[in-house]
């Protein structure tokens, strides 16, 4: 066979491929997508300088800010089954961070001072005011970060599941950056993305991670969580790919001494790692109150909302 037949016949095999794995990123993002979920919510966006922000408000009174955790499958869904009950007493805002949820997912570099402005910017032109905040996981460090930052956005602050510091100080290795590359092009980026966060790992993630009893797990949580993986055609990669790659990551011992805040930490003690990861923060601040909730794991607002508000109420001090 002559090179330009060779040629001709690879070309035809690749372009072959890449249109299979086109129609294959089309039909996840389809189904995951079908049910509409999350736009079940309300519908508020903020126009921010790198995208659009989606965002809920309710009730009245002093406000909180309810921040999901940064993950691509995460969104403000994460505060369903407590947010109408503190909006009865103060006004409640959860956000959608950049490349998650229904907000906008831009292809550029995710870090953690990004969502810092974020954070700063959305509490003084939306909130117009210095608010309570609580946030989950892997966002536990854009929160401190933002009161570090700038001391009149934030009062008081209390974290679930926070990441160990150790974690959240990792920095970027050239591989990363190659992998980075790889999941943000468009197809097989997309295609690799698909695989790596698949309904099935999802569901394995809330069977072995995120809960600590399956028979609380609902198939509607794992529908918001896949789509939310997927909105927006699945440009949830690029913030994933930064993940992956620990762009988002921070030092958190920098900023602990600045903060005088009150903080308080919830963990789920269906898994020791959170109470160590807990007590990291508390050797650098001793005044930092740390609780326990019984027979839950990453997202106790989701397993075990009632404990939950029960110690938010306590911390913040609020009154039906």
């Amino acid at each position: 066979m002559s090179f330009k037949k060779k040629f001709l016949t690879l070309s035809a095999i690749t372009a072959g491929t890449l249109s299979a794995l086109h129609i294959f990123n089309r039909f996840i993002y389809h189904i995951s997508t079908i049910d509409n979920i999350l736009a079940k919510n309300g519908e508020n966006y903020y126009d921010w300088t790198y995208g659009r922000i989606f965002y809920t408000k309710e009730g009245s009174g002093s406000p909180i800010l309810l921040v999901h955790d940064l993950n691509v499958c995460s969104s403000s869904y994460e505060w369903n089954k407590i947010k109408n009950d503190l909006a009865k007493t103060n006004t409640v805002y959860t956000i959608d961070l950049l490349g998650c949820g229904l907000s906008e997912k831009p292809n550029l570099t995710y870090t953690n001072y990004l969502y810092v402005q974020l954070l700063t910017d959305f509490i003084k032109n939306v909130i117009g005011e210095k608010t309570d905040i609580i946030s989950t996981g892997h966002s536990a460090s854009i929160a401190l970060m933002t009161c570090a930052n700038d001391d009149t956005v934030i009062d008081r602050i209390l974290l679930i599941n926070p990441e160990s510091i150790i974690d959240a100080s990792k920095t970027p290795k050239h591989y990363n950056k190659v992998l980075k590359y790889i999941l943000c092009t468009p197809i097989i980026g997309t295609f690799i993305y698909n695989l790596l966060v698949s309904k099935d790992r999802i569901e394995e993630n809330f069977m072995t991670d995120y809960f600590y009893d399956h028979c609380k797990f609902k198939k509607r949580d794992l529908a918001a969580y896949v789509e939310a993986s997927q909105s927006e055609k699945s440009h949830g990669r690029y913030l994933y790919a930064n993940i992956c790659s620990n762009f988002t990551n921070a030092n958190v011992l920098n900023c602990l001494s600045k903060i005088d805040n009150s903080i308080f930490i919830i963990v789920g003690n269906g898994n020791p790692e959170y109470s160590l990861a807990a007590s990291q923060y508390q050797n650098q601040l001793p005044a930092i109150e740390i609780c326990e909730i019984n027979k839950t794991k990453y997202l106790p607002q989701l397993e075990a909302p009632t404990d939950v508000l029960e110690n938010i109420k306590i911390y913040f001090d609020l009154t039906a």
